[in-house]
């Protein structure tokens, strides 16, 4: 389930991406980020295995780059960053509804803001407050929803909620 979950995101990036606008001033409410959402989801699969799920996101974030970021390893360790996060917030809290709305948020907010530090670091592309309030602002609708509804679908599965409640 948890590699379903992982391609699944994978791949609604991708395809949404194309037929969602997401430069400023297009009129959308969506910017899809749904494998950074995705980080999320899948812990409970891996928290028995930390290590392998470090891995995992780390090769995720590693691909997500190639195909949408083009950051040389950036969305890698980027990743890393919010597995460690992810990890601390499921051990110091149990998992329901509102705690993933929760945690997509904080996981989009941290990456953004990570993505334009990178890209302010390197003089990349011209960048400005009110782009970034922009991208923020574009990024939470569609991912938050995309999180409750596959929560909704993962409670559904006992294994999902054993591991979640523990």
């Amino acid at each position: 389930m948890k590699y379903f979950i992982l391609i699944l995101s994978f791949l609604l990036d991708g395809i949404l991406t194309n037929f969602l606008g997401f430069m400023p001033g297009n009129l959308t409410l969506f910017t899809p980020m749904l494998t950074i959402t995705s980080l999320v989801l899948i812990y409970p699969y891996y928290e028995q295995n930390n290590k392998q799920y470090l891995i995992t996101i780390f090769i995720l974030g590693v691909l997500y780059d190639l195909f949408y970021t083009n950051l040389f390893l950036a969305s890698g360790l980027i990743f890393l960053v919010l597995g460690f996060l992810i990890k601390v917030l499921y051990k110091q809290f149990s998992m329901n509804w509102f705690k993933v709305i929760i945690y997509t948020v904080l996981t989009i907010l941290i990456y953004e803001l990570s993505i334009v530090l990178f890209i302010l670091l390197f003089n990349l592309v011209p960048m400005n407050i009110e782009r970034v309030i922009y991208k923020l602002s574009h990024s939470l609708l569609l991912n938050i929803i995309y999180a409750e509804i596959f929560y909704l679908l993962l409670r559904l599965s006992k294994r999902y909620m054993q591991r979640t409640l523990n």
